[in-house]
């Protein structure tokens, strides 16, 4: 029906089971690709450049910048980060599905560079919950987990910027709804390819 595929953006906040969720959505959805960043940090061990992240030099990344090779980028740390235009533009025109794990700055930039990409806030049942989730890693302290939690505050504050709303109470549940997004939007009028109503008419 579409004469390319569908950039979906995923963001919520740490915690809220956004890996699970993607990973389960792409045993469901066999089309759906996985778009790999771009980074400054050095790879770790038996991480392969161009399959886990396309590694680079920051020279490198500052220049792709500069001619706006990047559909969204954003410096974590001392690294940069950054999701390349042109793969993921080469995935879309072969037809495939693409999803992006990225936080709501980045999905902001995403919605400028491409505004058919279709964004997603994947937030918790409570507050109270995802606490308790953060918590039972046992990565961080409670000052730690104080600093973090205050971040996930200005995260809730961008979900009016992004097209819907999901609350991850149950995977199996949460996979259903987003997969009822995902063909809803690629049966929009608007993505259809043109010649469909024809062929249809003359069939």
């Amino acid at each position: 029906m579409m004469s390319s595929g569908l950039l979906i953006v995923i963001s919520g906040p740490s915690g809220v089971g956004k890996n699970t969720v993607i990973n389960n959505l792409f045993n469901l959805r066999s089309q759906l690709k996985y778009s790999i960043s771009a980074t400054t940090r050095k790879p770790r061990p038996n991480e392969i450049d161009g399959q886990h992240y396309f590694f680079l030099t920051e020279t490198e990344f500052q220049n792709r910048i500069k001619n706006g090779d990047f559909l969204e980028w954003a410096k974590v740390y001392e690294y940069y980060y950054g999701t390349p235009r042109q793969y993921v533009q080469n995935l879309l025109q072969a037809g495939h599905d693409v999803v992006l794990d990225i936080d709501v700055q980045g999905g902001k930039q995403i919605k400028r560079s491409m505004p058919e990409a279709v964004l997603i806030f994947l937030a918790p049942p409570s507050m109270t919950e995802l606490k308790n989730r953060l918590r039972g890693r046992n990565t961080e302290s409670e000052t730690e987990l104080t600093k973090r939690i205050r971040y996930i505050e200005t995260e809730f504050e961008s979900i009016p910027f992004y097209d819907y709303l999901v609350i991850n109470r149950e995977i199996d549940l949460t996979c259903e709804l987003i997969e009822c997004i995902i063909q809803a939007e690629k049966s929009k009028v608007k993505r259809i390819e043109p010649n469909l109503v024809k062929k249809i008419l003359n069939s």
